[in-house]
């Protein structure tokens, strides 16, 4: 199947997309015989400390799910209210971490793809499509379609960007118990001003990406 004739733009600069619109990419697939189709996002690519995590997510098709939208532009309060209402209302949805060593190993590019793997290879049942956020595919053999912004533009990107984010933040909060001089509980592993002052202070933690300009 050739999915080039329909990566046209799909909203002028001036829209917002509506409830229909970010189903287009879903709706797409289902017209063209696929049943379960995931959206598979991933988060935590920028911190300075910790994992990166992805998650992928599949509805049914005629879901109906309000206040779902990119994480990114989501409170955090709105976010933890939809996580379980995502994982209630979806008929799968998979996790995937990879650690900072990882990280450190292969680089974070391959290892967000790695987690983005890890994540559609939990699902069950599994996906027959995938909807990728980004420009890179998932090392997986499922027919897929790479959306820029795909976490503004797809129902399922947008859920599974809220669920890695979420997941990792839990993660993160964890870690803060373990190393509260860092403000993990408030920067979640990123560079803020705060966490580069602990880092000159401190030195890195034990889950710090020794690889990253401003740990080492």
């Amino acid at each position: 199947m050739n999915t080039s004739d329909y990566n046209l733009p799909l909203f002028p600069k001036t829209s917002i997309p509506s409830e229909n619109n970010l189903l287009l990419h879903e709706s797409i697939a289902w017209r063209d015989g696929y049943g379960l189709i995931a959206g598979v996002d991933e988060v935590g690519r920028g911190p300075l400390a910790g994992p990166v995590v992805a998650a992928a997510v599949i509805f049914r098709e005629g879901t109906k799910l309000s206040g779902v939208k990119d994480s990114k532009k989501m409170t955090e309060k709105a976010r933890d209210e939809a996580f379980p209402v995502i994982n209630e209302s979806a008929l799968s949805v998979g996790i995937g971490v990879v650690s900072h060593t990882s990280i450190d190993k292969i680089n974070i590019l391959k290892a967000s793809l790695e987690a983005m793997k890890k994540a559609v290879l939990s699902l069950e049942p599994a996906p027959e499509y995938l909807l990728v956020d980004g420009i890179n595919e998932v090392p997986v053999d499922i027919p897929q379609k790479c959306i820029k912004k795909g976490d503004q533009r797809s129902k399922s990107i947008a859920a599974a960007s809220i669920m890695a984010k979420v997941y990792r933040d839990g993660i993160m909060n964890s870690y803060h118990e373990l190393f509260p001089e860092y403000g993990f509980l408030q920067n979640k592993g990123y560079g803020t001003a705060f966490h580069r002052a602990a880092l000159k202070q401190y030195g890195p933690c034990p889950i710090h990406r020794l690889t990253f300009r401003g740990v080492r």
